[in-house]
């Protein structure tokens, strides 16, 4: 047992599309450039952000704050996975393995209450319109990140760690194309019903207890939406709660299908792709998300490249 072990301590192969090499390489064109669009669209929220004081507000400090999210979420595993498409080396160092796994939950997690307290964000604007600049002032907008990130680093230390007590016995292929919980809970030899208690446990509270708030928020701000008198404040309003919602619908939908549903109700690619559009595809359509549907997002771009042309 400690000789297989100790050999698992080396390195882990990740299956990713091994079984379909003739697909290796367009998914490898097609994650560089997903990763380059995930890099530019979210880092240039974070720099509207931070540069165009009309964007000094609550809603854009927290999307600022996932965008930071989705930008080191998919930095955690998809350059390993490029690397891993380019040839024949699959390998991940134990190390790198173990990292990405704590990392990959803590950022999800993150994103996950990230997603409630934006939530809560647009119930305040929507619902007690006079009294927001009070309720989220600074200290609270600061207080309310902080547990976020705190809140996603608590759910990482607890799935990882009970994850990697688990006895490997040599086993080193993670049949996905990043080292998570359920992949890697399957390469135990030992019982492993505690720890798929856990998982389920946690990922459950993660996601029925988020979702419970989100969608009480937004059935009080539908309620306060078809109240409103003018129909610019009623557009106005549902364009930015419509965005966020979006962007739950696709976290919390694929977080659902990715970890909680039981493995007999979908099969192992079906779960790999669901990962792949976890930790990429959702990170790279959600500046979208936000953009396509902002006045507020456009006119600071359209006045950030006014300002770099006239530098120029």
């Amino acid at each position: 047992m400690e000789g297989a072990n100790s050999s698992s301590l080396e390195a882990f192969i990740l299956m990713g599309i091994s079984d379909h090499p003739q697909l290796e390489m367009i998914f490898f064109v097609a994650l560089l450039i997903s990763y380059l669009l995930i890099l530019l669209g979210n880092s240039t929220i974070i720099l509207l952000s931070r540069l165009d004081a009309r964007l000094h507000t609550p809603m854009y400090f927290f999307l600022s704050n996932l965008s930071s999210v989705d930008l080191a979420f998919p930095t955690s595993c998809v350059p390993q996975m490029l690397t891993n498409l380019r040839g024949p080396d699959k390998t991940i160092s134990y190390s790198g393995c173990v990292t990405q796994l704590y990392v990959f939950l803590w950022l999800g997690g993150t994103e996950g209450i990230l997603l409630v307290v934006m939530a809560f964000d647009r119930y305040v604007a929507v619902c007690r319109p006079l009294r927001y600049t009070i309720i989220m002032n600074p200290q609270l907008c600061w207080l309310l990140a902080a547990i976020a990130w705190l809140g996603g680093l608590g759910n990482s230390v607890i799935q990882s760690t009970f994850t990697l007590q688990l006895p490997l016995c040599g086993h080193r292929k993670v049949d996905n194309f990043a080292c998570e919980v359920p992949a890697m809970i399957k390469l135990a030899c030992g019982d492993t019903s505690l720890n798929e208690a856990v998982l389920n446990g946690v990922c459950t509270f993660f996601t029925a207890v988020p979702l419970t708030i989100i969608l009480i928020s937004y059935c009080n701000i539908a309620q306060a939406v078809l109240k409103i008198r003018s129909a610019e404040g009623r557009r106005k309003a549902f364009n930015t709660c419509l965005s966020h919602l979006v962007v739950v619908l696709l976290f919390y939908g694929s977080a659902i299908y990715g970890y909680l549903l039981p493995a007999k109700t979908s099969n192992q690619d079906q779960k790999k792709f669901i990962s792949l559009f976890f930790s990429v595809v959702s990170p790279m359509v959600n500046p979208l998300i936000y953009t396509l549907r902002n006045k507020e997002v456009k006119g600071a771009l359209r006045r950030l490249l006014r300002k770099g042309r006239e530098i120029g």
